[in-house]
């Protein structure tokens, strides 16, 4: 059985408003601004450990269990737990998203494999993911996860192997070669898929936040 500890109300999320649009991008955040968001994130995430399929997320006071998270519908297997309510638009397929996140992989004991934190640009500052909704080259789950958030929400899933990466092509990617040599050899490890591993190798954890949307 699949057990998750977690707690969303310890987030104090709703320290990082922002003003949600359909139009624009949000602009870059600066040094401090940026560094205070992502301690926040981190911090309400205490290091992880995973154990084939018995999964636990911890944080700093109260806990949650599985009932906590729900099945998305027509997702294939995605399991959400909004950490907080976003305001703004939903986006549909053709939409241009932009988005926060960090990404985990639960066969390396919650081991963070990338962030968008870590993506910064010339002048230092992170910079969101932006994708095309429905162009097939984001990995499933996060599309799924997607298409019933509304802007400013912030939401966790946990993404099976189906849905999450079938190939090395897909994205996100970790820009870092290291970190993406880690996480595929291990999801397509082909010792341990020929020993009937693939249903917990590539199982993925997702905290999304929704930045903004354009139609």
């Amino acid at each position: 059985m699949l057990a998750v500890h977690c707690n969303a109300s310890a987030l104090s999320l709703h320290c990082l408003r922002r003003t949600p649009t359909s139009a624009t991008f949000p602009q870059p955040l600066s040094s401090s601004a940026a560094s205070t968001r992502r301690a926040l994130l981190v911090s309400s995430i205490a290091t992880p450990s995973f154990s084939t399929l018995n999964l636990i997320l911890s944080a700093p006071s109260k806990s949650a269990i599985i009932t906590d998270f729900f099945d998305l519908p027509d997702s294939g297997g995605v399991k959400a737990l909004d950490l907080r309510a976003g305001t703004g638009p939903t986006p549909v397929d053709g939409d241009q998203v932009a988005i926060h996140y960090y990404g985990r992989l639960a066969a390396k004991q919650g081991w963070r494999f990338d962030s968008t934190y870590d993506h910064k640009d010339s002048t230092g500052e992170p910079m969101p993911f932006i994708f095309i909704l429905g162009s097939g080259k984001v990995i499933a789950g996060i599309e799924s996860a997607l298409r019933s958030m509304k802007v400013g929400g912030t939401r966790r899933v946990i993404i099976p192997p189906s849905q999450g990466y079938q190939n090395t092509s897909q994205e996100p990617i970790p820009p870092n070669f290291f970190d993406r040599q880690r996480l595929f050899t291990t999801i397509f490890n082909p010792t341990r898929l020929a020993n009937g591993e693939g249903s917990t190798l590539g199982t993925l954890i997702f905290d999304i936040e929704l930045l903004s949307v354009r139609h």
